[in-house]
């Protein structure tokens, strides 16, 4: 729970908060409270850094799954970036960091100079008119032209004036058929016209975690360092034992985790029309000892996809700590938002554990390129 603190300020002062407050789009307390957050942030002693240590930075950071990734690879975050407000809350709970706000308007050249950029950019469609007149008339064309507009556009401009050894980045499995393809295709060039050598694959969180969830990750290194003479590979290795549902779940929870009467029948009645019209939509009883669906942001509306059976009573949907153990978080992870926020953020995120590993390939593959380039 949120507490209260009135506090008097000038009105030259008051007047550059209202300012601010127009210009970001936040309300003032929001404002004060990010900005309370940072002095607490540059009053704290900056470790001494290790500069055989790799450093990344963290785009899109939601509330950090990527960054427990890298910090567990044995790297460390420079920079993160955030615009959700109650994201931005849980990321500073977790690791004392406020992160920037709207990437679109972040000068690329004070962003710190990193070894890794890593983002999980959000799925939008690109505008293709503009590219194809330039085409029809020989003219070339180039990130700047084909991804304006969009939030990869601000990937690719930060890769540019930064130009990082590598790159992460992490999206849907549907980014490949995502506008007939074209999407991915204007990725795939943009990203290569930077000289970037690019390597991409799905992979699937259910080797780390309950859970059925394919995600696209795309990893680029750079070629005016390290040429074009090599490879990478995705070579993952799953835990021995298959995580199953039962190994998540708390061993009590709230009653009010448990569907209504009014919900429950409402959600058998659906599914069962669709199932008279030959559709496979519907609720998910999660069985205890496999996976379960993927989770996603709507999870917090009515936790249909993903729910647990009990004895004598309604269903029930999964708790956030649930949630956070179905993405690979720890339980120290804390979560200082409501469940609704919660179940939004957790839908979100990434699978971590599988995310480590795609990380320590990234710097492993990094430390050998290094070797080979000195």
């Amino acid at each position: 729970m949120a507490k209260q603190v009135h506090i008097r300020v000038d009105d030259e002062v008051y007047e550059e908060l209202s300012n601010y407050s127009s210009v970001s789009g936040q309300s003032i307390q929001d404002c004060l409270s990010v900005a309370i957050r940072q002095l607490l942030i540059n009053a704290k002693e900056e470790p001494a850094s290790d500069d055989d240590q790799m450093t990344f930075i963290d785009l899109f950071a939601g509330i950090g799954g990527m960054r427990i990734a890298y910090e567990k690879a044995g790297c460390r975050c420079v920079y993160s970036n955030e615009w959700n407000k109650y994201s931005q809350q849980t990321y500073y709970a977790n690791f004392g960091v406020q992160p920037d706000g709207d990437i679109t308007k972040v000068d690329a050249e004070s962003i710190p100079d990193h070894d890794i950029l890593v983002a999980g950019f959000p799925c939008q469609p690109f505008s293709i008119a503009g590219v194809s007149k330039k085409q029809s008339l020989g003219r070339a064309t180039g990130f700047a032209d084909k991804t304006q507009g969009t939030l990869f556009f601000d990937i690719c401009r930060i890769l540019k004036a930064k130009r990082p050894k590598a790159f992460m980045l992490e999206n849907v499995k549907n980014l490949c058929s995502h506008d007939k393809g074209r999407t991915f295709k204007i990725i795939q060039e943009s990203l290569e016209e930077l000289n970037y050598k690019i390597f991409y694959s799905i992979l699937d969180g259910k080797m780390y975690v309950p859970q059925h969830r394919e995600r696209i990750v795309i990893v680029g290194f750079d070629k005016e360092r390290y040429g074009d003479s090599f490879n990478f590979k995705f070579d993952l290795k799953p835990k021995k034992k298959v995580p199953t549902v039962s190994g998540i779940l708390e061993p009590k929870v709230d009653t009010k985790y448990t569907l209504s009467d009014k919900l429950w029948d409402y959600l058998q009645a659906y599914a069962e029309k669709h199932k008279e019209a030959g559709n496979g939509f519907g609720y998910g009883i999660a069985p205890l000892d496999g996976i379960t669906r993927t989770i996603s942001a709507r999870y917090y509306k009515d936790g249909s996809e993903i729910l647990i059976e009990q004895e004598g009573k309604n269903p029930r949907r999964l708790t956030p700590r649930e949630c956070a153990r179905l993405q690979g978080f720890p339980d120290s992870f804390k979560i200082p938002v409501s469940d609704t926020q919660a179940y939004k953020q957790f839908g979100n995120s990434v699978v971590v554990p599988l995310m480590t590993e795609v990380a320590k390939l990234v710097v492993r593959k990094l430390q050998q390129l290094d070797s080979t380039s000195d």
